[in-house]
């Protein structure tokens, strides 16, 4: 089985991190507005994705990039 850890581009210009092993759903329901944290920020527009076999590696890089340090490799990498 296969982890994604997934950039969104938010309709705010925000963006928003998650982690899934089904990417094709989880964007579905984002853009359906069936998950609470983009509910008010839709349209979103996938940035990037990156795959990992180890659900442990997925969760624990999703962690960094929401942190302070993963903020910034965000803006410096993707903006």
């Amino acid at each position: 089985m296969y982890y994604y850890v997934y950039i969104l581009l938010c309709s705010d210009k925000m963006f928003y991190t998650g982690c899934t092993n089904n990417l094709t759903n989880r964007l579905l329901r984002h853009q359906q507005g069936q998950v609470t944290a983009t509910v008010t920020r839709t349209p979103v527009k996938l940035i990037t994705y990156i795959v990992f076999q180890d659900r442990y590696k997925a969760y624990n890089f999703e962690k960094y990039l929401k942190s302070g340090s993963g903020r910034a490799f965000l803006n410096k990498h993707l903006v």
